[in-house]
């Protein structure tokens, strides 16, 4: 191999690296926008301290999380979709891709963080009428979520929709408190309560 042809293959890789980690079998999987990495951090972690928590405290059971599957949603944070250009011929090829890989490997829980990652899987599962850039705000979010956990099936890859962003400039946004409580509780004890239903079929716990 020429070193040219070296120095294309291992940027490739590097990019591959960078953008999964994790076991694409495992049943839970996180799909982030790399334009918003700190999602990871700043609504992630949060949620998954309240959903530890709650499931410690029932069944005395800790989620394994070494394993679980994250994916940056595109490989290339240029070409998410803005208000000129929603989704483009690079998109379209990143949703065919993606939908090979989960229907290969049908993950259980498919958390998306944001409008664009949640509008993404739609596209992926070629759910119906397609929505525009500015359609998902934090109120739809929070409906999508609520019906995510209301028809959750163990027996089906559930899609359940996250915010990006809870806190901005310092000041808490009006999500900060749904539905009277915290957010990242609110979401954290719906969760859990689903991953408790369905213990038994979850490959997820520390042994």
């Amino acid at each position: 191999m020429s070193s040219i042809a070296i120095d294309k293959y291992i940027p490739l890789v590097e990019k591959m690296k960078k953008r999964e980690s994790g076991d694409r079998n495992y049943p839970i999987w996180l799909l982030v926008n790399p334009k918003h990495p700190a999602v990871r951090h700043n609504i992630w972690t949060p949620v998954l301290a309240e959903i530890q928590d709650k499931i410690f405290r029932e069944i005395r059971k800790r989620i394994d999380t070494t394993n679980i599957y994250i994916r940056n949603v595109v490989s290339d944070g240029n070409i998410v979709p803005n208000t000129l250009n929603w989704w483009g011929a690079d998109v379209a090829r990143e949703i065919e891709l993606f939908r090979e890989i989960v229907l290969e490997h049908e993950p259980k829980i498919l958390i998306s963080f944001g409008a664009f990652p949640f509008e993404f899987l739609r596209r992926v599962y070629e759910i119906k009428p397609e929505k525009g850039p500015k359609y998902w705000g934090a109120s739809y979010l929070g409906d999508e979520f609520g019906s995510a956990i209301e028809n959750f099936d163990i027996d089906k890859t559930n899609r359940i929709p996250l915010l990006r962003r809870v806190i901005t400039s310092g000041n808490l946004i009006e999500n900060h408190n749904y539905f009277g409580e915290n957010y990242f509780h609110y979401v954290g004890m719906k969760i859990a309560e689903k991953i408790i239903e369905n213990k038994d079929s979850l490959k997820i716990w520390i042994e």
